[in-house]
């Protein structure tokens, strides 16, 4: 039952990261990519948990951890190039 659970949330992943690429790629405007970007960042994350998860490795998640710090740094740092900000 787990891993049926584990392959149903990975197919919703790979689904909605498909999804967030297409509005990554095909934005038009600066604000579309970067929010796409931050998307992009949480289904990461999310994905390798899911492969945490199925590996049994709980450093992976430690890994999600320390990528979703420094992708909360990135869509701040783009967003305040976007705003203009010092």
């Amino acid at each position: 039952m787990v891993d049926l659970f584990l392959v149903l949330s990975g197919i919703t992943v790979a689904l909605a990261f498909g999804l967030a690429l297409y509005r990554f790629v095909a934005g038009p405007l600066a604000v579309d990519r970067v929010v796409a970007f931050d998307t992009l960042t949480i289904i990461s994350v999310t994905g390798i948990v899911l492969v945490a998860l199925a590996a049994n490795r709980i450093v992976y998640l430690d890994v999600a951890l320390v990528y979703a710090l420094l992708s909360f740094l990135g869509v701040i740092v783009a967003a305040r190039y976007l705003e203009g900000g010092e």
